[in-house]
């Protein structure tokens, strides 16, 4: 069994920042993908950042530029997120695949990112 727990959501400003973190427990010592995806009200789920050992890193056109993850190992994933726009409110959601599928089969819980204009 492998846990996924986001931290670090909340409420700021357009144009500020925030700095999600996820944290891996569990029976697994490889991922080969971890990532973040997001979904915000009345929309479907959204690739936000996902690096892969074999895939490279990929962002979503929306947040390039604007957002960087970085991961320790198999053990946590971080998100970086600038210049925050109202559009990236949503929740966050920790994703993450031994294998590297898109999206992966691990799913935190989600945590709320909220920008106000």
């Amino acid at each position: 069994q492998v846990q996924l727990v986001e931290s670090g959501g909340g409420l700021v400003q357009a144009g500020g920042s925030l700095r999600l973190s996820c944290v891996v427990s569990g029976s697994i010592t490889f991922l080969d993908g971890m990532g973040w995806y997001r979904q915000a009200p009345g929309k479907e789920r959204e690739l936000v950042a996902f690096i892969s050992h074999s895939r490279g890193t990929n962002y979503g056109d929306s947040v390039k530029g604007r957002f960087t993850s970085t991961r320790e190992r198999s053990k946590a994933v971080y998100l970086q997120m600038n210049s925050l726009k109202p559009e990236d409110t949503g929740i966050y959601y920790c994703n993450a695949d031994p294998f590297s599928r898109l999206p992966g089969v691990y799913w935190g819980q989600g945590t709320q990112v909220t920008v106000s204009s």
